[in-house]
């Protein structure tokens, strides 16, 4: 078993340090790699920063020169993924464990991010107590607040180091054991206010033979479907809950960005779309809500999250994109529209009901789904009648 240790030696040398030798003591091998630039290393690693710049494409007496800690820490990162890859692909890396603040941190989950999901990661960062989407992407990073600035050996210090260092330990000595599943998966999208159309559309492909893998929309959650698409992981997708699209389109605070919506249709994984929660956009708490958007109807969804209700204009926006996403599938594919709302709070004598705005949605798909077929039916989006509609469209798709 071998772990690969990320860290600036620069900077992080004693606690790179100290992590490796709680690591070897517990029984873990490990390879230590070299990110620093600019200052001496306190020890040599076994991938020296020479190394790390030169698979990235330069080198780093160019690194040094240009002065430029931004685009060293862009080029280490870049370097330092390519050799963990390489490593992996060889069969060497068990796990992958990093420390740093800012720098530190964007080289370390560059590397982890890379990696397939289950491989332990493990970053110990200065920034972990806040909102660490940007480095944990949608993989399984585990991000250990350092508390203390990783700035020398205190008893705070070395407390979470040794403490991350027994956790990595763990995680490789007692990884659970490969999946001899041989269901086909199934992908889903789901958000509270439509999961009742999700968890009857799942019970029916369970009954069929399927597992079934279900994603809260939440941007990181599409995100981490298409991924595993992309991976050729996914027998179909059952894209109920397409919200994302909505905060992309808007400015809303759960974006999955502008590649939603394209990895079935790209892998010719057969899918099922609908529009499920197109009736909003998700921000936090009131108070951080631009007031571009002050004179809009709301609806406050618990104390930290506050849902805005698309317009006409804006769902004809969503209708077309859907379209054209679904419209340029490789493989099998069909579009389900509910024509009586589109989340729990999209129907008569809901907060979000619209006639006007799901007639945009739906004129704007009805002119825009090219050959993909197109299946209206007159049922809200979690009456049992559409999921279950939804569900046997996929097993009919997919067989």
């Amino acid at each position: 078993m071998s772990v690969y240790l990320l860290a600036t030696l620069d900077t992080k040398g004693p606690e790179a340090e100290l992590v490796r030798d709680r690591l070897v003591t517990l029984g873990i091998a490990v390879v230590v790699l070299d990110a620093g630039c600019i200052g001496e290393p306190t020890f040599l690693a076994d991938v020296s920063r020479e190394a790390i710049f030169a698979a990235s494409g330069t080198s780093l007496a160019e690194a040094v020169a240009k002065g430029d800690r931004g685009v060293a820490v862009t080029q280490a990162a870049e370097g330092a993924t390519s050799i963990v890859l390489s490593a992996f692909a060889e069969g060497k890396v068990d796990g992958v464990i990093a420390l740093g603040g800012s720098a530190g941190t964007t080289i370390g989950t560059s590397a982890m991010r890379a990696l397939p999901i289950g491989v332990p990661k493990l970053m110990v960062s200065t920034l972990a107590s806040g909102d660490v989407r940007r480095w944990v992407g949608d993989k399984d990073i585990l991000m250990l607040n350092s508390v203390v600035d990783i700035a020398g050996i205190n008893r705070i210090s070395r407390l979470i180091l040794s403490n991350a260092a027994a956790a990595m330990a763990g995680m490789v000595k007692h990884r659970a054991p490969k999946l001899t599943e041989d269901k086909p998966l199934v992908a889903a999208t789901m958000f509270g206010v439509t999961t009742p159309c999700v968890q009857r559309a799942r019970e029916v492909l369970e009954q069929a033979g399927y597992e079934v893998l279900v994603f809260h929309a939440t941007g990181n959650g599409g995100k981490a479907m298409e991924s595993l698409i992309r991976d050729g992981l996914i027998a179909g997708a059952l894209d109920m809950t397409t919200t994302e699209l909505a905060d992309d389109l808007v400015g809303g605070v759960l974006s999955a960005g502008p590649s939603r919506l394209t990895a079935a249709a790209e892998a010719g994984v057969p899918q099922v779309v609908s529009v499920g929660a197109t009736d909003m956009v998700n921000f936090w708490a009131p108070d951080t809500i631009s007031d571009e958007f002050k004179e809009r109807k709301f609806h406050q969804h618990n104390a930290t999250v506050t849902l805005m209700r698309t317009t006409p204009e804006e769902n004809a926006m969503l209708g077309q994109e859907i379209g054209h996403k679904v419209s340029a599938s490789s493989g099998a594919a069909a579009i389900l529209l509910p024509l009586k709302g589109v989340s729990a709070i999209d129907r008569e004598g809901e907060s979000f009901d619209d006639p006007a705005a799901r007639k945009a949605l739906f004129d704007a798909i009805r002119s825009s789904h090219g050959s993909v077929e197109l299946v209206e039916l007159n049922e809200h989006i979690n009456d049992n009648a559409f999921a279950e509609a939804a569900a046997e469209k996929l097993i009919q798709l997919m067989r």
